[in-house]
């Protein structure tokens, strides 16, 4: 199974950006957890994060034929963006949307999510274990 696990604008800046919010914890700590998991799993998973819309949605579009699944944090793009609902909408890929804080507690405008339509799940507030949370959920499903 090959898992894609896509960050959206300002991930990379984990640690740095808003550490009340988003922890202490660096991007790279959470690529290791991300490797580390799907090793343990006996999962393959590739990482990618881009600050640009249009670059994630390529991505999304090249995981076609060659993922089996994804786990993204769009970032705020969450609350924007219709591209990237289209784009998982058109690969079909089982997909689970991820957020290290509990947008559901946050402004106004982080209730909306355009991508949840097109995701099996949402995991949110959970730190960066959400992610390998959302790993487990996609590799149970594909055992069902």
């Amino acid at each position: 199974m090959k898992i894609l696990v896509i960050n959206g604008p300002n991930l990379n800046m984990l640690g740095i950006r808003e550490p009340g919010i988003y922890g202490t914890e660096r991007y790279e700590t959470l690529c290791r957890l991300v490797l580390d998991h799907a090793a343990r799993r006996g999962v393959e998973a590739e990482l990618y994060q881009s600050n640009h819309e249009g670059d994630l949605v390529d991505k999304i579009q090249s995981a076609y034929g060659t993922a089996d699944g994804i786990v993204i944090n769009p970032g705020a793009y969450t609350h924007t963006s219709i591209a990237l609902l289209d784009a998982v909408k058109a690969v079909g890929i089982p997909t689970v949307e991820v957020h290290i804080s509990d947008v559901s507690a946050r402004e106004d405008f982080r209730q909306i999510s355009y991508i949840r339509a097109a995701c099996v799940a949402t995991i949110s507030g959970r730190g960066l274990a959400g992610y390998t949370e959302a790993m487990d959920l996609l590799v149970e499903r594909s055992r069902t």
